[in-house]
């Protein structure tokens, strides 16, 4: 393991126990050269899950990738990075409930974004333009009408 601080290859494993979540182990090392400490977690590698993208290619799930855009659309928001991580646990577990090991990123989309329509309007709107991929400011103001629409009642 490399020390994210100096890059030493030397460090050694000071504390070990498994996550909050269970399905990962959390290790804290010391840097042999700066002693500085820092965290890793190792998880189990297993077949991967899959996402079906809108024009048929399959690809890997890849959970930094939606943490990334959940991150971009958060971007100045008063959320937790704690809440993104929940939601990106749900998703990855929504996938991994599939029998066929694989969701259409669609369905996976939906699920972000009815997680982040509860969580924070703001962030809602950011990430739906960017999902939804809006073609023209009407589609962008359609959806901000069905927002306030559904605030009213």
């Amino acid at each position: 393991m490399r020390c994210p601080f100096c890059g030493n290859l030397e460090e050694r494993v000071v504390d070990s126990r498994e996550a909050k979540t269970g399905e990962s182990i959390r290790r804290r090392r010391e840097c042999a050269k700066c002693s500085r400490r820092f965290t890793t977690y190792e998880r189990i590698d297993e077949i991967p899950y899959m996402v079906v993208k809108k024009d048929g290619r399959r690809e890997k799930f890849d959970r930094q990738k939606v943490l990334t855009g959940l991150l971009k659309a958060c971007e100045r928001r008063p959320i937790p990075v704690a809440k993104l991580e929940e939601i990106v646990n749900r998703a990855e577990a929504y996938v991994a409930e599939s029998p066929a090991r694989e969701r259409p990123t669609s369905e996976l989309g939906g699920l972000v974004m009815s997680e982040l329509k509860s969580l924070d309007k703001v962030a809602y709107v950011r990430f739906a333009s960017v999902y939804l991929d809006f073609k023209d400011v009407k589609e962008f103001m359609d959806e901000l009408k069905d927002l306030l629409q559904a605030r009213r009642k």
